[in-house]
């Protein structure tokens, strides 16, 4: 996969667009809770500020749905940016507009200005040509390093660079990379570890991969849904009964192929999914009614930890039961400290999966944290992402 990157292009003193993923993690003071998403943005605009650009920094935060939100504002990402940096950022009052406009044309050479949320205008989501235009006024270059808004057509990924010479930063350049590896030459055993709640969000990753990879594991709830194809009983658990029929499908397809494919050997469950409820561990796959899955039990920590001793390449996303509540933890717990001591190219991708490892402690020993976690399942599932395809064809 070609894109111009930003080492490709002359940007020497210019003011660049640059579109960054700073959607982080607030808690109720509205202080950040993660800065992971701001630290992966910092090579690229390192290396624009080297090169003494005046770099204009673009980013949605949460889903204000097209009007002014004050808890939505991005004005709490200024004070950690300009820290890491090391330098002073000017926070603009919105994203378009004649102030803005001319705060874009005094900037000096190594300044940096941070727009006010992208999506306080419904237009951004529309990918609205009028908006992107708007946009592109205040700048010379437009740069994207937002792999985590790349499958989404908006105007600050796709409708900006009709008006703008465009190029990918080194994080997008990254994800594509390691990503498409994943795709076309991975080191062999291959293992696909998936958790999360829905059976939907991960079909088409399964389905796509399936002739690529040696082994699955499944965890969360979505396990579920595969558990009853199998005709075992889950109780109360979430099942998506109008996925049984797809789901045996691909168990099917997975066995034709000689796939290991696995779901939980025991669980977790409890009475309600609390912190307070009664919870224990089943002897075996089958859950007794009115009692919930909540976690994956020892039995199938112990056989998942085995399949990713024997993997070469790992790609994980989505927990492997309900973490945030400590005594639902273990299971994903687990299989994020596993992934760390593994003897493979480990990719974690997805909200949870990257908050997974961080509690765990093991994020440094990660080969690749993704960024995007529904842009990473979309690219696995092999479809084209309209915010990598827009810069393809510059």
């Amino acid at each position: 996969m070609e894109i111009k990157d930003i080492k490709q292009v002359d940007l020497e003193g210019k003011r660049v667009f640059l579109r960054v993923d700073f959607n982080v993690p607030l808690n109720e003071k509205k202080e950040i809770t993660d800065e992971t998403r701001i630290r992966a943005a910092l090579p690229t605009i390192n290396y624009l500020l080297e090169k003494r650009c005046k770099v204009i920094l673009a980013s949605h935060l949460g889903r204000p749905k097209g009007k002014v939100v004050e808890s939505l504002r991005i004005a709490p990402v200024k004070e950690p940016l300009g820290k890491l940096l090391n330098k002073q950022v000017t926070l603009a009052p919105d994203c378009i507009g004649a102030e803005v406009e001319n705060l874009s044309l005094k900037m000096k050479e190594g300044e940096l200005l941070l727009l006010e949320n992208l999506r306080f205008h419904s237009e951004e989501e529309k990918n609205d040509q009028e908006f992107s235009e708007k946009l592109a006024k205040l700048a010379d270059f437009y740069v994207n390093d937002a792999f985590g808004t790349a499958h989404r057509a908006h105007s600050s990924t796709v409708g900006i660079t009709e008006f703008l010479p465009s190029a990918a930063g080194f994080l997008l350049e990254k994800e594509i990379k390691v990503l498409s590896k994943l795709l076309q030459n991975p080191e062999r055993p291959f293992l696909l570890i998936l958790g999360g709640a829905k059976v939907f969000d991960k079909v088409g990753v399964i389905k796509n991969l399936l002739d690529r990879v040696n082994t699955v594991i499944l965890g969360g709830a979505l396990s579920y849904t595969f558990v009853k194809a199998k005709n075992w009983d889950v109780g109360n658990s979430y099942v998506e009964y109008d996925k049984l029929d797809l789901v045996k499908g691909i168990l099917e397809e997975a066995r034709k192929r000689r796939i290991e494919f696995h779901t939980p050997l025991d669980h977790i469950i409890a009475s309600k999914i609390a912190a307070d409820s009664n919870y224990i561990t089943t002897e075996r796959g089958t859950i007794p009614s009115s009692w919930i899955g909540v976690d994956i039990g020892p039995k199938a920590i112990e056989e998942y930890k085995d399949c990713i001793k024997r993997a070469k390449t790992i790609f994980w996303n989505g927990p492997m039961g309900v973490f945030e509540i400590e005594p639902f933890a273990q299971g994903t717990m687990e299989i994020a400290r596993a992934l760390a001591s593994a003897d493979a190219y480990t990719v974690v991708g997805g909200g949870d999966s990257l908050a997974a490892v961080k509690k765990a402690g093991v994020r440094e020993k990660i080969d690749h944290l993704s960024t995007g976690g529904g842009a990473s399942l979309e690219f696995l599932e092999g479809r084209i992402l309209p915010g990598i395809a827009a810069l393809q064809k510059i």
